[in-house]
């Protein structure tokens, strides 16, 4: 960890700044400032954290898929896809947190680590893919139940759908059904928080 505080800390935490202003992040419809450091309810401002890691963590993973080599062309194709929309909700989210006073956890802030052999196969990827979709999917859904920002829920509940339509993509290209659950479960915070302690080193 570069930055000396762990992934759980930057969840916890933010180190207050300068207001800015928000920008758009592929389709993601540009919001006006919505709050600043004083007004956005500390939850809110969790909630942005730790949905920021989740996404710093699916980069992480989707970047190490593709370089395995273990790919097949689908998978490859994908994956990429995937990895191109995680980066613009991480843009879009950290550009929420930066406009409340805030700075978002980065690349160099988290160091992850997977277990090993989830890079042995696609299959094996496919699956740690998988996992982590539904984890997303899970704290989006937590987040929209529970933030209080009205002008928050909008862009996390876009999210939340396009986390959705990566998880069927990923369960089609396993050769399973690509409808989800008729209501899918959302993750409280201390769950998604557990879950990605699991993979940092």
């Amino acid at each position: 960890m570069a930055s000396g505080l762990s992934r759980a800390e930057f969840v916890r935490r933010g180190v207050v700044g300068g207001g800015a202003l928000i920008v758009s992040a592929s389709g993601l419809a540009v919001l006006p400032a919505v709050a600043s450091a004083d007004t956005l309810p500390d939850g809110d401002l969790a909630y942005l954290r730790l949905l920021i890691a989740a996404e710093l963590l699916a980069v992480d993973f989707q970047t190490a898929a593709l370089e395995s080599g273990k790919l097949h062309h689908a998978g490859q194709t994908l994956i990429r896809k995937i990895r191109s929309d995680e980066a613009a909700h991480y843009k879009h989210l950290a550009a929420l947190l930066t406009a409340a006073g805030q700075t978002p956890a980065t690349s160099a802030d988290i160091d992850f680590s997977y277990a090993k052999g989830t890079f042995r196969s696609q299959a094996s990827v496919m699956k740690l893919a998988g996992r982590l979709e539904r984890l997303q999917l899970g704290a989006y859904l937590g987040a929209v139940e529970s933030v209080e920002t009205p002008e928050l829920r909008l862009p996390i509940g876009q999210i939340a759908a396009n986390e959705a339509q990566h998880a069927g993509a990923l369960a089609g290209l396993r050769g399973e059904s690509v409808v989800g659950k008729s209501f899918e479960p959302a993750l409280p915070m201390g769950a998604v928080s557990d879950a990605l302690d699991t993979f940092e080193s």
